[in-house]
Formats: C-alpha cells, sequence, structure tokens
C-alpha cells in the first residue's frame, strides 16, 4: 500500500531567488529523479505559496527517510544538488539543526 507523506520549507523571501529555484525545478537533473525512484519514491510534487514550498511524497511501503538520507549522504551528484538547493532554502523557524524539509503532521482528510 502507498503512504503519502506532506513536507515543509521555505525559501529565500526574494523574488529572484525564488525564480531561480523554479527554474531549477523545470528541469531537475536527472540523478535526482534517479534517486527518488531507487529510494521508492513513486510520486512527488511540490507548491509553492509566497516562499513556503509544501512537498508530497507517495511512497513505496519499503521507503524509508532514514536509508534514502544514507543513500543521498553517499551520492555526490545529490549532495551537489542539496548544496546548490540550500542557497535557495531556508529552514523552517521550528526545524531541529541540520533539518531541511520537516515533516507534517495530519489534521485532517475527506473522506477519512
Amino acid at each position: 500500500m502507498t503512504r503519502r507523506y506532506a513536507l515543509a520549507l521555505d525559501l529565500a523571501d526574494d523574488p529572484q531567488l525564488i525564480a531561480e529555484y523554479e527554474r531549477h525545478h523545470a528541469r531537475v537533473w536527472p540523478a535526482i529523479e534517479q534517486s527518488l525512484r531507487a529510494a521508492g519514491i513513486e510520486r512527488l510534487e511540490i507548491y509553492r505559496t509566497g516562499n513556503r514550498l509544501f512537498m508530497v511524497m507517495e511512497v513505496a511501503p519499503a521507503f524509508s527517510f532514514d536509508a534514502k538520507a544514507a543513500s543521498d549522504a553517499a551520492n555526490p551528484q545529490v549532495q551537489e544538488w542539496e548544496r546548490l538547493m540550500w542557497t535557495y532554502q531556508r529552514a523552517l523557524p521550528w526545524a531541529r539543526p541540520g533539518e531541511k524539509w520537516v515533516l507534517m503532521d495530519r489534521i485532517y482528510g475527506w473522506p477519512a
């Protein structure tokens, strides 16, 4: 059974940087998309309002955030992408040290 996660992150509150960030996501590197597939992420969407990002991930039953993090840490292309993205991204005020995307709690769903 597919699971769904919602996560949030902020961008720098700068229209030029936000536009650059969106341009990067119009042509995500193939190695990044391959790493997503290999981790068991079946669908990923990112939405933006102002400088707040909202990501929805649908994942295979075997997906693990810890395994994805370990795989990313060992992949130089993913690390390069993450360094580039961090020039645009800003941690949420309540994020733990080193945390980028923050997992959101589901508070309502219809139909249940």
